[in-house]
């Protein structure tokens, strides 16, 4: 019945529609977070004297993790992602953000093996998440606090 309104163009197309071969070059690793900046936005410089911005955000695992065998359930945790932004025009618009605000950021990122000759306790010597500043979008202003002052 619905054969006679599909188009004829669709019964001639037989391939697929993705492609099995590797194209390096659009490859990506990419983050996204919906969370709370954990702090205001710091502004950074690198040895080279390039300006960045780094912020904080933290998200909640959900959903929580399986009940015990005694029937309770510990309660979801919260993981910090530190996130860095080498982009100058998005750099203008981080500085303005501040502790509380809920965004959504997309991030690139790469893990990075630990240095085989550096102490295991020290940051160099662990795997590390490299995350890299894509885009960010306010969702929501940060909970003002109510011992403003005002009556």
């Amino acid at each position: 019945m619905f054969s006679a309104i599909r188009p004829r163009f669709a019964l001639r197309s037989s391939a697929r529609a993705f492609s099995t071969t590797r194209i390096a070059s659009s490859d990506l690793s990419k983050l996204t977070l919906i969370g709370r900046l954990g702090k205001d936005p710091e502004v950074r410089r690198t040895k080279s004297d390039q300006e960045y911005v780094m912020y904080t955000v933290a998200t909640t695992n959900y959903p929580p993790p399986p009940p015990n065998p005694d029937g309770t359930r510990r309660e979801a945790g919260t993981t910090w992602h530190t996130v860095l932004s080498f982009h100058s025009s998005s750099n203008n618009y981080l500085k303005t953000l501040s502790k509380g605000s809920r965004v959504y950021v997309e991030a690139n990122f790469e893990l990075r093996q630990p240095d085989p000759t550096a102490d295991p306790d020290s940051p160099q010597g662990q795997r590390q998440i490299f995350l890299r500043h894509e885009t960010l979008r306010l969702l929501s202003a940060p909970p003002r606090s109510s011992d403003s002052g005002e009556q």
